[in-house]
């Protein structure tokens, strides 16, 4: 496995972290020389999406930690289904609800004409998932280059390996160290849902019959119910409805998340846990009081994340396409 790259440093309109938590043997300008307007791109096509579509944000983000926590970071989730194996896109956790292929698509598309066969879809997700936090309103981040993209994806690891929302936290945490990430990686990076919705049927067993009790969720404040119930009506139809995950700022990246949580009125059982957890309960206190600390630590933890089984040097290829392999 090769070395990866630092993106040079910019300064966008929101607070900004420029953190230098790696070293490289590779000189700055291996990318500056080959493609010198590959963050400006990268930039002005989340930009454009985000313009169109505040919901694209958190989709983008999403998309960056469902692909490095199958296989690595190596673009396996844009992958289209072959003849040869069964992708990503179609696997549980991502079905009708993984989004934002098309702005990966057309970024590449970009810097294939600036830039031909040079970065890698893998790259140009992780630059697209920084950007869309920064967008948010949430910190700046060094994005490593020089990742190379997978010739595989499995829908079957896609299924066993991404946490769910409905698991207990010791599993999710286990998922965790599994990738080489910890349990404050799972506080840190829980914190994504800051931004974003989701769907009716990830929480609705806690509005109504929670685990056969047929009562609400305990651990679910009272408060949040009756807004609730009336996005997600107990009935089949409302499956697919929408909630913010931070209902008071669903679309700024900030640290109400874990305000919420300590309030009890986090969206998903699986966030509620870590307030319920001694193990967790402190830092979600922290960042609750402190955003600095939440963005300084996020912004660490996504570096980090981003690192995971990353293809490099002659591994994989650089994907004219980011659906398909060459």
């Amino acid at each position: 496995m090769g070395h990866i790259i630092f993106s040079s440093c910019t300064i966008p309109f929101f607070f900004i972290l420029c953190l230098f938590p790696f070293v490289s043997s590779f000189p700055y300008s291996q990318f500056d020389g080959s493609c010198p307007y590959l963050p400006m791109i990268a930039r002005n096509g989340v930009w454009d999406a985000f313009r169109k579509d505040n919901r694209i944000a958190a989709s983008l983000l999403r998309l960056h930690f469902h692909d490095c926590f199958i296989i690595g970071c190596d673009a396996s989730i844009l992958l289209d289904d072959t003849n040869d194996f069964k992708g990503e896109k179609n696997a549980l956790p991502n079905r009708n609800s993984a989004r934002g292929y098309e702005v990966i698509d057309s970024i590449k598309a970009d810097v294939e004409k600036a830039c031909p066969l040079t970065i890698s879809c893998a790259d140009i997700l992780a630059l697209a998932a920084r950007e869309a936090v920064v967008l948010s309103g949430g910190p700046y981040w060094q994005v490593q280059l020089g990742r190379r993209d997978g010739l595989t994806a499995s829908e079957s690891a896609a299924n066993a390996q991404l946490p769910s929302p409905f698991e207990p936290l010791d599993n999710i945490v286990a998922k965790f160290l599994a990738k080489g990430l910890d349990i404050k990686d799972v506080v840190v990076l829980s914190g994504a849902h800051t931004i974003g919705f989701a769907q009716c049927i990830t929480f609705k067993n806690r509005l109504f019959n929670y685990k056969g009790s047929g009562q609400p969720d305990p651990a679910l404040d009272s408060s949040a119910l009756p807004d609730l119930k009336t996005i997600c009506p107990n009935q089949d139809s409302s499956n697919s409805n929408l909630a913010p995950l931070d209902s008071p700022s669903a679309y700024r990246f900030d640290n109400v998340y874990y305000t919420n949580l300590v309030r009890r009125t986090g969206l998903l059982e699986s966030d509620q846990a870590l307030m319920g957890d001694p193990r967790t309960a402190a830092l979600v206190k922290a960042y609750s009081m402190n955003p600095y600390l939440f963005y300084n630590d996020f912004a660490t933890s996504m570096v980090k994340m981003s690192n995971i089984g990353i293809l490099a040097g002659k591994d994989g290829q650089i994907r004219k396409s980011c659906r398909f392999v060459n």
